[in-house]
């Protein structure tokens, strides 16, 4: 049966609701608006249901494709729009008018509906009121603003006769006004309902229509009337000027000015930016948004909010609690430079592969893999399965959420991701620093030193500055401060593994070495064990097995490899283990938590688990899920391997080893003779 225009719709704001991570808005719209047996819940059938699969390929091409189907089917009409719209010069003052009149009409008919920036937007102010500081008296102000006003308005009433007239634009708002009290009746109910069940924050201002207004106007109106001595009563409608294109904002414009004039002579109104108190004697403006500390408790209004709120509020407070970190600043020099590039790349007239410059911990925007590090190209690959377990460990078992099985937990919005991600690589940084001591490298965007001598430059390490902290406070807000530099910038890996190092310090990352002329990127940009293990584990040993172990070649010289000495809380499996050569530990193979890294064909890739009592669970007729993502693969689904083990071994032996993929030989190195199911999926050979 052909879906309907309505399910088609619904299904559409659904999925752009899903991908914006605004999981509160879809619940709320599940609730208000129900799915059917006709709603389209798989992403390529509604592609192919509404004939966009050609925009979706040419925008997967795009260097920065959009996330929504909604965002595409727009832009396209936008194309379309530009492409074929031929509008003279000549024609241009009667579009103008056309979208004054339109303009006027709307915001006659619907008051108070937008919120500040668009209402700057499309009405910019027709004059700024200005005080002069030599003292100007109250009577003179007063008789200047309302000689501009009304030389303004009846100026503008010559030029467009339809204007109706401002008293039925009162009569009109007072309508709005009466209308919009006897509406709020009728949905408050259903808001304490949200709000008993947590979908929303609490309580939200009386106006459904004019939250985000209201919520402005109510702070700012609660300043004023303190200052007030007469305490006068105001209508709520605080306003930033007159505006020429829309007639309602002019009435209210003048109404407000007089009533602002007759209550104390000053003038409150209130920016997208902040707060702007102008009065005849003095003028004071603050420099971000009312500070919530002069607010009382009893004053605030919540809220709904969205994500772009909640990043911009972040944003704001970290850069004020920033400052007050105590750290280090210091910017690379020439020396250190070609310290690192020797332990990284063997030599400093050595040079990064693209690979490495051009990837970051960028998320995958697939609904079922929302949790995933996309990698770009091979190399790096190291690197991000070592984060990618730590994020996967935040997400999963230290999440305040965390329940049983839960699979919700895998699908997290923009800031839980992020926040994981932070979390994550603070923790990678302060385990190398020994709980201690963290650096983070910095690109500063600017050169420290010229490149002279036996140093090759690539404007890479000249251009990057180290912060240093000694608490994990200070490192995670400065991490936060400068995330996108490693979630979206192109250097995200590179900065991370210099960090790591020089925290570790690069005389302990030689000493962790079994031979100190080792490097942590070998052969065509591949991450080496020790560098995997120094982001794992906190040292860059060189070898996977418990404790160290002594080689005697019957002489008086001995050897000593170096092991892992205690359990981590991630693993690791290795497919060299399976064919003989080498011998993964039991502090790796059995961490605190059934997450571990995969080394297998030359790559690392990602296994893990929901039941966290599997490691510990000795039931020889165990059967149990796992999830493998692999960053390279260009994964688009999920992929849940069921593994049983204490099958019978002949079911084992019957099969051609060829035809075993080698993540099945992987998890055989730690439950021998499981079987594992790829649940429908193909198998990766």
């Amino acid at each position: 049966m052909i879906a309907s225009a309505e399910e088609v719709s619904s299904s559409l704001v659904r999925e752009y609701l899903s991908r914006k991570g605004l999981g509160r808005t879809l619940a709320c719209m599940d609730e208000e608006h129900p799915r059917t047996e006709f709603s389209i819940n798989n992403r390529s059938n509604l592609r192919q249901m509404l004939n966009i699969e050609d925009l979706y390929r040419k925008n997967k091409a795009q260097s920065f494709p959009l996330k929504t189907l909604l965002e595409i089917i727009v832009k396209h009409h936008i194309e379309q729009l530009d492409s074929h719209k031929t509008v003279g010069e000549d024609s241009k003052p009667l579009i103008c008018v056309q979208t004054v009149r339109s303009t006027a009409v709307s915001a006659a008919e619907t008051p108070s509906i937008m919120d500040d920036t668009q209402a700057n937007q499309i009405n910019p102010p027709l004059f700024t009121i200005k005080h002069s500081q030599k003292g100007s008296d109250q009577e003179r102000l007063s008789r200047n603003i309302q000689t501009d006003v009304l030389a303004h308005d009846s100026e503008y009433r010559k030029s467009q006769p339809w204007m109706p007239s401002l008293q039925d634009n009162e009569n009109i708002i007072q309508k709005h006004s009466d209308k919009n009290a006897f509406i709020n009746e009728a949905t408050q109910k259903s808001r304490t309902n949200r709000v008993r069940r947590g979908m929303m924050v609490g309580p939200t201002p009386q106006d459904s229509n004019r939250r985000r207004q209201s919520q402005r106007v109510e702070a700012s109106q609660t300043l004023f009337r303190r200052e007030e001595e007469n305490k006068c009563s105001l209508d709520g409608h605080l306003v930033t000027g007159i505006n020429q294109k829309s007639l309602e904002s002019t009435a209210a414009g003048i109404s407000s000015a007089k009533e602002l004039l007759n209550a104390s002579g000053r003038i409150q109104s209130e920016t997208s930016y902040g707060i702007t108190r102008q009065s005849p004697l003095n003028t004071k403006k603050l420099k971000t948004r009312a500070n919530v500390s002069d607010l009382d408790a009893s004053d605030m209004v919540l809220d709904d909010i969205d994500d772009d709120d909640l990043q911009e509020f972040s944003k704001v407070s970290i850069q004020r609690t920033v400052a007050e970190c105590h750290y280090a600043r210091r910017p690379m020099d020439q020396h250190t430079a070609m310290e690192l590039k020797t332990v990284l790349l063997g030599s400093s007239l050595n040079c990064f592969s693209a690979e490495w410059r051009n990837q970051g911990f960028t998320f995958s925007d697939a609904d079922d893999l929302r949790y995933g590090i996309v990698q770009r190209k091979g190399g790096p690959c190291g690197v991000l399965a070592s984060i990618q377990v730590i994020v996967l460990k935040k997400l999963l078992f230290e999440n305040p959420e965390f329940t049983e099985n839960s699979l919700q937990l895998l699908r997290p919005s923009n800031t839980a991701r992020r926040k994981c991600l932070v979390s994550a690589l603070a923790e990678v940084l302060w385990k190398a620093g020994e709980e201690r001591q963290a650096t983070i490298a910095i690109n500063s965007g600017t050169n420290h030193f010229i490149a002279s001598g036996q140093y090759r430059s690539e404007g890479v390490l000249e251009k990057i500055i180290c912060l240093i902290v000694d608490n994990f406070k200070d490192l995670q807000l400065i991490l936060e401060q400068h995330i996108e530099q490693f979630e979206t910038g192109t250097l995200g890996c590179i900065l991370l593994t210099i960090s790591a190092v020089l925290t570790r310090s690069i005389e302990k990352v030689r000493e962790d070495m079994d031979m100190p002329t080792s490097t942590l990127i070998g052969a065509h940009g591949y991450c080496t064990q020790e560098l995997v293990n120094l982001l794992i584990c906190g040292k860059a040993i060189s070898n996977v097995f418990d404790g160290d172990l002594e080689l005697n070649s019957g002489s008086s010289n001995t050897t000593l490899l170096k092991g892992i000495k205690s359990h981590c809380d991630v693993g690791f499996l290795s497919l060299f283990e399976h064919y003989n050569v080498c011998k993964v530990g039991a502090y790796l193979k059995t961490p605190t938590y059934p997450i571990w890294v995969v080394c297998s064909e030359s790559h690392f890739s990602v296994l893990f688990s929901l039941q966290r009592e599997l490691l510990t669970n000795e039931d020889k007729s165990l059967e149990f899920d796992l999830y493998y993502y692999d960053g390279l693969a260009n994964q688009q689904e999920e992929i849940r391997l069921t593994v049983s083990v204490g099958k019978s071994t002949q079911s084992l032996q019957e099969i051609d080893n060829d035809l075993i993929p080698p993540l099945d030989l992987c998890i055989r190195t730690r439950w021998k003779d499981a079987v594992v199911d790829w649940n429908d999926t193909e198998p990766l050979l």
